[in-house]
């Protein structure tokens, strides 16, 4: 009998979309916004997780730069709140996936060149939002439930909202030129493709307790804005690749945080398909 599906988180843009490709598979769902269940209260999650649920975290202060000036609540959603999801499932018997982020990685590999990260090399968060992340992956890991932790990067869905693939759709259909930082690489991933890896692993199909989940390939922001553009046939020299130091931003950000599923489709999970292909599907277009 399939296991029902517990999202919180179920109001941001990952778990809008999960919910809903969930929903289309005709799954048993519950899907918790935070004003349903506040996963920094430990009462109100052991209240929502029964016995053989899978609880999928989308719940997270994602806001990177204002997280280095409100650290307290940073914390209190990315790190102590998965321990309260984890110790809750421990009690009840269900199964936690807990999604966490590329900024995990520093982006430093020395002297040698860099390559996409796996599920075991060594993390060295730069900012608040890094670093609270990992504290969450370690709480989900450390309470003895059944638990998942599952890295993604970059994410969007780009028909609407506030990610980089709308905004860049938004800018292309309004003429002008638009200055994208060329000297971060990471892994954008759409949000579609990464539900489908979370039910994947709902559905027990994966042995890996850290996962990485990201469209295949490394691209920077201005490759990844070039691609939007000449996907919707809007004019790519329109994007003009520039430094990220002249767009100084309260918190560091990793140069280099691709990441690899290469021991992530070993421990069974179906490798995420090519960035712009992912891309393309998500603006509709062919190109």
């Amino acid at each position: 009998m399939p296991r029902r599906i517990v999202i919180t988180g179920a109001g941001g843009m990952v778990g809008r979309v999960l919910t809903a490709r969930a929903r289309g598979e005709q799954r048993d769902v519950v899907a918790l916004t935070s004003a349903d269940c506040d996963i920094t209260d430990p009462v109100a999650v052991s209240r929502r997780i029964g016995a053989a649920d899978v609880v999928i975290n989308c719940a997270a202060y994602t806001a990177v730069d204002a997280a280095e000036a409100d650290e307290p609540r940073a914390r209190a959603v990315n790190a102590d709140g998965p321990g309260h999801l984890a110790r809750a499932c421990a009690d009840a018997g269900a199964v936690l996936i807990h999604l966490s982020t590329d900024y995990v990685f520093s982006g430093d590999f020395g002297s040698g060149p860099p390559r996409p990260y796996d599920t075991d090399d060594p993390t060295g968060p730069l900012n608040v939002y890094g670093r609270t992340k990992l504290a969450g992956e370690r709480a989900a890991l450390a309470a003895g439930a059944e638990a998942y932790v599952v890295r993604t990067a970059w994410v969007y869905e780009g028909t609407q909202g506030g990610d980089f693939v709308a905004g860049m759709r938004r800018t292309a259909a309004q003429g002008g030129v638009v200055e994208v930082v060329a000297d971060q690489i990471g892994s954008p991933t759409y949000a579609g493709d990464l539900a489908g890896a979370l039910l994947e692993i709902a559905d027990g199909r994966v042995s890996a307790p850290v996962l990485h989940a990201a469209n295949a390939g490394p691209a920077s922001r201005f490759d990844q804005a070039r691609a939007v553009f000449e996907l919707v046939g809007a004019d790519p020299d329109r994007v003009r690749p520039v430094r990220g130091d002249l767009h100084p931003r309260p918190a560091r950000r990793p140069a280099y945080s691709a990441l690899s599923g290469q021991r992530s489709a070993a421990a069974g999970l179906t490798p995420l398909r090519p960035w712009r292909e992912a891309l393309a599907s998500a603006l509709g277009a062919t190109g």
